[in-house]
């Protein structure tokens, strides 16, 4: 994985005179990436570390630098790098998942994976800005600037370990009057993510934001399935026909009853209008009710509109797909945010990209570590010993500053085993 980053980092192209180039644009990415991965609250005492010997050769050894770049150095490196080359990455890292059969245990329903989206906001500031930031006008006069992400990720509602895909900045553009929003950002990532996986089958899942026409049209023409909430205050007209589908007993229904008290209810009607427009789209409705029967009350309620048949052998599916939306918010920002990856830190600002390539970084560090979760059994034992995720990388931090470390099998095992892997490594 390191090797495929670092091979990644060496295509962007540098505009710098090379007479002029102290440290390479692919020596400063993966400087921030090791960073980055071992969850450092600070890139000015995580780059003063690395004066120390021993993190300094470990940079070199696991991340490949050459020359480590002082944090100013690294910054103005950094802002100058267009965010879409960094991501490249994400997709190859898909990839290699799908080709080592790790993906089969994301196959949601028939061979199709569910990939959640959500945006999400993780900078704000009244005096920092840049190009890229959206602004809003506060009541009194004051201008708040910030950055916002459009996030993608692949996800069951089974797995624990979720698959972050290239994010989408909602930034302002060049050249754009109208500030981007979220939808525009969702239509380029379901273009990216076709173009970049043409023969995937997908389900995309969001909240009642995405049920409107014109994202689910731009769905549609990229062959992808959809399961999105629908609200009744979104979807008036929509409802109208479903209520009097229900006078005339057209909606049906499955009652399902478990161990724990509760009762399952699933309601569902096909073919319904979206809107009153005469180039509506016509959509499939179901909708899930948990009743509590020891409590007497309804403790969860949703709806969903998919474009796909509901019937009685697949509305559980269904609506186990729509409840898993539920994931990019727990699994993923919440641990971004909560969990020691600082997300909403301000690693550096920068004029052009460089809070977005950070953005970036950090997630892409995230992406790794939810790999090894899926893949790596010393990684997982090393984890499992420790606990809890903070404990884990504050222990890694600190196995970095005890010596060098030749690989990162080396490392990582040492982390899980010390005494047994010092003796493995002086005997071989």
């Amino acid at each position: 994985m390191v090797r495929e980053l670092s091979e990644c980092f060496l295509t962007i192209p540098d505009a710098r005179q090379p007479k002029k180039v102290t440290y390479s644009i692919r020596d400063c990415l993966m400087s921030a990436m090791g960073m980055m991965f071992l969850q450092d609250p600070s890139l000015l005492q995580f780059q003063r570390r690395m004066q120390d010997e021993y993190e300094a050769n470990n940079l070199e050894t696991l991340f490949g630098v050459s020359e480590i770049p002082a944090d100013t150095q690294m910054r103005v490196v950094i802002d100058s790098v267009s965010t879409e080359k960094i991501a490249k990455i994400f997709p190859v890292y898909l990839k290699l998942l799908q080709r080592g059969q790790h993906l089969k245990n994301y196959d949601f329903m028939n061979g199709y994976y569910l990939i959640a989206l959500d945006g999400s906001e993780y900078f704000t500031s009244e005096e920092i800005s840049c190009p890229c930031c959206l602004k809003k006008e506060s009541k009194t006069g004051k201008t708040r600037y910030h950055h916002q992400i459009l996030q993608s990720v692949l996800i069951h509602p089974e797995m624990r370990q979720v698959i972050p895909l290239a994010p989408e900045p909602i930034q302002n553009y060049d050249g754009h009057e109208k500030q981007d929003c979220e939808i525009n950002a969702a239509k380029r990532v379901i273009e990216k993510i076709r173009k970049s996986h043409p023969k995937m089958k997908i389900i995309i899942t969001g909240d009642g934001l995405y049920s409107k026409q014109p994202f689910i049209e731009a769905l549609i023409q990229e062959k992808m399935s959809f399961i999105l909430v629908a609200k009744p205050d979104d979807h008036k007209i929509m409802y109208k026909m479903i209520e009097n589908r229900d006078k005339l007993d057209n909606v049906r229904e499955l009652e399902v009853s478990d161990d724990k008290g509760n009762l399952h209810i699933y309601r569902w009607t096909n073919g319904v209008k979206l809107n009153g427009n005469q180039s509506t789209q016509i959509v499939n409705y179901f909708e899930y009710e948990l009743f509590n029967q020891e409590l007497d009350k309804i403790t969860y309620k949703n709806s969903w509109v998919t474009n796909i048949v509901v019937g009685k052998d697949n509305v559980q599916d269904l609506v186990r797909g729509g409840r898993a939306r539920w994931k990019i918010e727990n699994e993923t920002f919440n641990t971004l945010k909560n969990q020691g990856y600082h997300i909403e830190h301000n690693f550096g600002h920068g004029k052009n990209n460089l809070s977005n390539n950070f953005f970036v970084l950090n997630l892409l560090a995230f992406f790794m570590h939810e790999i090894f979760q899926l893949t790596e059994i010393t990684y997982q034992k090393a984890r499992l010993k420790i606990g809890t995720r903070l404990e884990f990388f504050n222990n890694l931090r600190a196995f970095m500053r005890m010596q060098v470390y030749v690989d990162w099998t080396q490392f990582i095992f040492y982390v899980y085993d010390p005494p047994k892997a010092r003796k493995y490594y002086q005997h071989n």
